[in-house]
């Protein structure tokens, strides 16, 4: 599967789905970014299941905003809806792969479980 541009008009409709989406924020003078555009590309190739979406960053600067993207290029997982990952930095190939396989044994029921966990105790902290 080729990637996919992602905007500030469809971001949250692809990454809102059930399953997973891999992001990768870039721009077209990043060095890193570019070198490193291959990789995912062939990654894409590999699991068709996953969508591989792309964010350019000059062109969708309040879309980086919004993520607080400050070094690029940063690679986001999103899996049902849900932010599990995001690091700067372009990985090997292998670390990627690593990557999904990760994201794919997420137990997501526990993912969520602890982020209400989290928002329920942020919450009573600010309260006291």
């Amino acid at each position: 599967m080729a990637t996919v541009a992602l905007t500030a008009a469809n971001f949250d409709e692809v990454t809102g789905k059930d399953g997973i989406v891999l992001v990768d924020f870039w721009a077209s003078w990043c060095g890193p970014c570019v070198r490193f555009a291959p990789t995912y590309e062939r990654s894409s190739e590999k699991h068709p299941d996953i969508t591989f979406g792309k964010v350019d960053t000059e062109a969708e600067a309040a879309l980086a905003a919004k993520f607080d993207i400050r070094s690029i290029p940063t690679i986001m997982a999103v899996r049902d809806g849900v932010v599990v990952f995001a690091q700067p930095g372009a990985l090997p190939e292998a670390a990627l792969e690593s990557l999904i396989e990760k994201v794919e044994q997420l137990d997501m029921s526990e993912v969520r479980e602890q982020i209400a966990a989290h928002k329920k105790a942020a919450h009573s902290g600010a309260a006291s």
